[in-house]
């Protein structure tokens, strides 16, 4: 027999509900857009695929269809060469940060 003392207390757990993050959704500047991918390109270390995926957010925030207008590319080329799966062309990088209205600049290290 069990006494009262002894019993305890079962918790009904509840389940978080989770969405997965997707920057696109928070890049509304062009301003944030830039540092974005000013960030991305200094965490890159020099891989090409993760500034593909990127470019492939900021497109993505601000209307992918615009951009392969833009580009002069299908919707379905860019979400292919901006997905972070293949290092796209230089050609295609230069005509997606020229269809996002920004452009490229070096800068000595320091």
């Amino acid at each position: 027999m069990v006494s009262a003392k002894t019993k305890t207390k079962t918790k009904t757990k509840t389940k978080t509900k989770t969405s997965k993050y997707d920057v696109s959704e928070h890049l509304r500047t062009p301003e944030e857009m830039a540092a974005y991918l000013e960030a991305c390109l200094e965490e890159a270390n020099g891989d090409a695929a993760f500034i593909a995926k990127a470019l492939g957010d900021i497109a993505r925030a601000k209307g992918m269809s615009q951009v392969a207008r833009d580009t002069g590319l299908s919707r379905e080329s860019l979400y292919k060469a901006l997905s972070g799966e293949r290092s796209p062309g230089f050609d295609t990088i230069l005509k997606v940060v020229k269809a996002l209205g920004m452009k490229l600049r070096a800068q000595p290290f320091q």
